[in-house]
């Protein structure tokens, strides 16, 4: 019989990987280590062996989440160094946002969670303070961070709506608060 040696490292990242997937689809509060360890395809004490608490495996998901947020934030200082016309840029990168309800509803979980646990905030502030100082390479901090405000709030409104908010309104809108011509 040939022993396979076990990845701890491959399967710690299996674990995390489940949670992000689950998140959306049940929110953190029906997050449970026996859910995470069907989806990873290991056995449930793997994930308690990893993961103390359900609290670390959360915090460990999010902490992945909010990794994946950084990366589109470079995304996105990217598209908004090329382009001509900001709020244009602005306006299609958030409307393609908005159409990912996955990306929505985990974000959604990182703030909630984020308002209700002090050590998960710096995690849930990333978009928000990233998005802000991305903006104001463009526009004056004040106008950038009212624009951040207004993305997380269409975010919201997505989520609650069960649709995006049009993209007449979401030009106008930071038209209107990044003091530029509408898109």
């Amino acid at each position: 019989m040939t022993h396979v040696r076990r990845n701890p490292e491959e399967r710690r990242r299996r674990i995390i990987e489940a949670a992000c997937e689950l998140i959306p689809e049940v929110g953190v509060a029906g997050l449970t280590h026996r859910l995470v360890a069907a989806r990873a395809g290991v056995p449930l004490g793997a994930t308690t062996y990893y993961f103390r608490s359900l609290d670390e495996l959360v915090e460990a998901a999010l902490a992945a989440a909010a990794e994946v947020t950084t990366a589109c934030l470079r995304e996105w200082g990217e598209a908004l160094a090329a382009s001509r016309d900001v709020t244009a840029t602005l306006v299609r990168l958030v409307a393609d946002y908005l159409q990912d309800h996955v990306r929505m509803r985990t974000w959604n979980e990182l703030y909630a969670a984020g308002g209700l646990r002090p050590e998960l905030r710096p995690l849930a502030r990333r978009w928000s303070d990233g998005l802000t100082e991305l903006l104001a390479e463009h526009v004056d901090t004040t106008a950038a961070r009212a624009a951040a405000v207004f993305i997380d709030g269409a975010l919201l409104h997505a989520l609650i709506h069960d649709r995006p908010i049009d993209g007449e309104t979401l030009g106008r809108s930071l038209a209107a608060i990044l003091g530029t011509r509408p898109a």
